[in-house]
């Protein structure tokens, strides 16, 4: 079986092309959208011409395995996501994609026969229906076809209404619900997302663990008024109340980061009221997003967080709410799988440093239910989710000479 590097940029560059956007400002693909599906198409149309077979289950997530064996064969399965942030790289899931998508082509012109399943999850990224995971949350059955059909894009379709096209039916979830006595485990190969890879000059790391995540929605009530005619004793400004609360939490995430290593809080997301030039801002919404490698960080995170909302909103006289609309664990990868990573990068020549994801991926929604473990790719500069992603196809050829050696082994 050879894998050739040349098909994988092939398909990173047509999957790029794929885009609502002008290829020049980024790669936007929403899930369910006509770029997100032109892109699915294509990777069934390369399935089709390697002698596979495909599939897509009641979560829209698209599968596909080698002909001839039939889908109870107990097989690795692997592969991530086509969706993309707006306006973000081209290589963010995609890379995770084409990685088993070429083992399928390379074992099919060798006349090999490999204990492999490709699938690609919908919506993974979270920025089409405002929650990650989707497709894989589904398809494991912690996200309900009722949860589903209350997940709006911005065009005000739910998940389940939006994906009807491509396959979704909340009719069919619970009798097609992943079982994991159907596989071997679980590999992901993605891109690092961080600098860590790039700085070390090392292609490739096995990720021995994910880090966890808490979100949080946060609406902050002040007054309406008049930008001229209000004295600034007498404001109850609520974007100000939230700038405060941005900056809080920043310092905060150095304090935790130094603590426990990359322990980050982000605020992403903020959606003022009026919004009028001239008027004070009477109510502000904002989003937070506290990621670590424990969860006993995580539960100090979130202690910490609701104390500096509540401190500041006191302060300001502010009505104030905090909702967390999202709890991920940390989440450990698989021992085993990650030997056996380990061994075929080193029959391969290759010495694999060990990494921990700070992102969240797909590979975090499987590992509770079946062995799971990732491959990093470096990426260069860390840059990720930004037109400017970049990693060598060189390195990403090389994760998947590794990640066919384990599943071939």
């Amino acid at each position: 079986m050879i894998i050739h590097a040349d098909r994988i940029a092939a398909d990173i560059e047509v999957i790029g092309a794929c885009s609502e956007c002008p290829v020049v400002d980024g790669h936007s693909r929403p899930t369910f959208s006509g770029a997100w599906g032109k892109a699915r198409a294509y990777v069934v149309g390369e399935l089709e011409r390697a002698g596979c077979v495909v599939r897509v289950d009641a979560a829209g997530n698209l599968h596909g395995r080698q002909g001839g064996g039939g889908w109870g064969e107990k097989v690795f399965l692997s592969g991530s996501h086509l969706d993309s942030v707006p306006t973000g790289g081209k290589f963010d899931g995609v890379v995770g994609v084409a990685a088993p998508l070429e083992i399928l082509r390379a074992a099919h012109e060798a006349g090999e026969r490999v204990g492999l399943e490709l699938v690609v999850f919908a919506e993974e990224e979270g920025t089409t229906f405002n929650l990650g995971m989707l497709g894989s949350r589904a398809w494991v059955g912690t996200l309900s076809g009722e949860e589903l059909g209350g997940l709006k894009n911005k065009q005000g379709q739910s998940y389940l209404e939006a994906g009807a096209a491509f396959g979704v039916d909340p009719a069919r979830l619970a009798g097609e619900r992943f079982d994991p006595a159907g596989y071997r485990g679980f590999i992901e190969v993605h891109v690092e997302q961080g600098v860590g890879l790039w700085e070390a000059n090392a292609p490739v790391a096995l990720v021995t663990a994910i880090n966890g995540r808490r979100q949080y929605a946060v609406t902050l009530t002040g007054d309406a008024n008049h930008a001229g005619s209000t004295k600034m004793g007498h404001r109850r400004d609520a974007l100000a109340a939230a700038a405060e609360m941005v900056g809080a939490l920043e310092v905060l995430a150095h304090d935790l980061d130094r603590r426990q290593d990359h322990t980050v809080i982000t605020v992403g997301r903020l959606m003022v009221e009026p919004n009028a030039l001239n008027v004070i801002a009477g109510r502000v919404h904002f989003y937070i997003d506290l990621r670590a490698r424990s969860d006993a960080m995580l539960s100090e995170g979130d202690r910490l967080i609701r104390a500096e909302v509540k401190r500041i909103a006191h302060r300001r006289r502010m009505g104030w709410a905090v909702e967390q609309t999202e709890e991920l664990p940390a989440m450990a990868m698989d021992a085993a799988l990650c030997g056996r990573l380990r061994e075929a990068a080193e029959r391969l020549g290759v010495v694999m440093p060990e990494a921990a994801s700070g992102a969240l991926h797909d590979a975090a929604i499987l590992a509770p239910f079946l062995p799971t473990a990732m491959l990093f790719v470096a990426s260069k500069d860390g840059v990720s989710h930004n037109p400017g992603e970049y990693s060598r196809i060189e390195e990403i050829a090389a994760a998947t000479s590794i990640l066919a050696e384990a599943v071939r082994a």
